[in-house]
């Protein structure tokens, strides 16, 4: 686990926020209930939960695609809602669904979008070559998005995501479909990310992921927020070794209260 020393101030502030919707059947839906946390430099949060917990909607809500309902959040010391280009400056986001463009290179994709984050081209190039050669990508640059494998992809999302040198960065369920070996890749790359000091926030339900990557865990379920803390915390706080039943325990317990209530 990555240590938090030296990292006192933290990059991720979300308080109440809540994100609900008018649905013609069930009358409004909460996506999102009243969802707290912080994130610091130098540390993986893990947002843990099934599909459908509203970790996504979260995630959205941080990188400014979504407008929260109630509640604010902010990265970096912005204000998600009212300086949304400041935020989006600041932040990477990854994940499985980032579209790849069939008619462009690989090169041409991440350059694309350090262009966007307004890089002057003796900087952008010099960046690109350094993450092409961290990546092992420097044998695909000049390969099209439609000849390239699930996990070439997957590294130019990476790549585009952290042209600017983003201080935060948002994985959202990124493993989710990747085959063992690219997943694995994946996770070294988060490590090493969070060994340089990025603020990382990684959404999975996956528990293996979680143990061994995350340094605090936020287990969530039907959009509230169940428990917080390391997974040592977590272990002492609910009496539970194996995170994978106190997982299911939480959640046997919210659906109980929801029947009884």
């Amino acid at each position: 686990m990555g240590s938090l020393q030296g990292y006192a101030a933290a990059m991720i502030e979300a308080r109440q926020l809540t994100k609900s919707y008018a649905d013609l059947h069930r009358g409004e839906f909460v996506a999102l209930d009243r969802l707290s946390f912080s994130a610091q430099a130098g540390e993986v949060y893990g947002l843990l939960g099934p599909n459908g917990a509203g970790k996504t909607t979260a995630l959205r809500i941080l990188s400014t695609v979504l407008q929260p309902t109630a509640g604010s959040a902010t990265v970096s010391g912005y204000d998600v809602r009212t300086q949304p280009e400041q935020v989006r400056r600041r932040i990477g986001f990854i994940s499985t669904n980032t579209a790849v463009y069939d008619r462009m290179t690989a090169w041409e994709m991440v350059e694309y979008f350090g262009r966007l984050h307004g890089m002057e081209p003796d900087a952008l190039r010099e960046r690109m070559e350094a993450l092409f050669t961290r990546l092992q990508m420097q044998d695909i640059r000049d390969l099209l998005g439609a000849k390239m494998s699930t996990g070439m992809k997957q590294k130019v999302s990476i790549a585009r995501a952290i042209v600017h040198d983003p201080p935060v960065l948002i994985f959202d369920e990124a493993t989710s479909g990747l085959d063992v070996l690219v997943a694995r890749a994946l996770l070294d790359a988060v490590a090493e990310l969070r060994d340089e000091g990025k603020c990382i926030v990684f959404s999975t339900h996956i528990m293996r992921e979680a143990e061994r990557l995350c340094d605090r865990i936020a287990i969530m379920h039907r959009g509230r927020l169940l428990a917080e803390g390391t997974l040592e915390d977590l272990r002492q706080q609910h009496g539970q070794g194996d995170l994978e039943e106190l997982f299911f325990e939480l959640i046997r317990a919210q659906e109980a209260d929801a029947v009884a209530v």
